[in-house]
């Protein structure tokens, strides 16, 4: 039986049903703001991430870095070149835009709104500094820190990228350390503990729940992009 109970104990149709349907309708679209330092784990955890919500649209960053081995474009990154990347920028099409270690990086607008507007929840991941610019635009979005679980683990990461000559590596460790005093700015710290197996199986976990339970949030704010 449907309906909502009245003074003499009968039920009318419809209450309960539309109580329901009120609630439902609160669901509204989430923006996830992924950060941390160079070399925690960011991109394993957001292809994780990936596979367990593939309802999910997680935005592509735009760089002028060189691609790395293994990378695609449109997938990893938008890999621009510095005077597209320019115009581009000139013509205010970036959500935020940084220069991090000399390379242009930015996320696109257009692929977030059109996400939102659609009704999907969206994944951005940014370096720390991308992630302060657009708390100051979006502060309802949902911030989430990933830290590694020691300064020498990071470190070991950094290492075993073997993308950055020693130079530029211990420029990105000293900049790692300064950027882990900002994990206080976020609503959330995950700690990427990878397994025997070499997966950031615990962090992205963890990130799941966060995701689920903003979801089911009674009251939500709606991200303007």
């Amino acid at each position: 039986m449907t309906g909502k109970s009245t003074a003499q104990g009968r039920y009318t149709e419809g209450g309960g049903d539309a109580a329901i349907a009120e609630l439902r309708g609160r669901r509204i679209p989430r923006m996830f703001v992924i950060s941390g330092p160079s070399g925690v784990g960011k991109d394993s955890v957001i292809r994780m991430l990936r596979e367990i919500f593939p309802d999910i649209h997680v935005a592509v960053t735009a760089t002028t870095r060189e691609r790395r081995p293994g990378e695609a474009n449109g997938v990893d990154y938008f890999f621009y070149d510095a005077p597209f990347f320019a115009n581009q920028l000139a013509a205010g099409e970036f959500f935020e835009s940084a220069i991090v270690y000399g390379e242009r990086y930015g996320v696109p607008k257009h692929s977030v709104r059109h996400a939102l507007e659609r009704g999907q929840d969206v994944i951005v991941k940014v370096d720390v500094q991308g992630a302060a610019t657009i708390k100051q635009q979006a502060p309802h979005a949902v911030f989430i820190f990933v830290s590694p679980n020691s300064s020498a683990e990071l470190l070991q990461r950094l290492r075993a990228r073997k993308t950055d000559d020693p130079d530029v590596l211990m420029t990105r460790f000293a900049k790692a350390e300064q950027e882990l005093q900002q994990a206080t700015e976020f609503d959330y710290v995950v700690f990427n503990e990878h397994s025997d197996h070499g997966h950031p199986d615990r962090a992205v976990s963890q990130i799941r729940s966060i995701i689920e339970s903003e979801r089911h949030r009674i009251y939500q704010d709606s991200v303007v992009v």
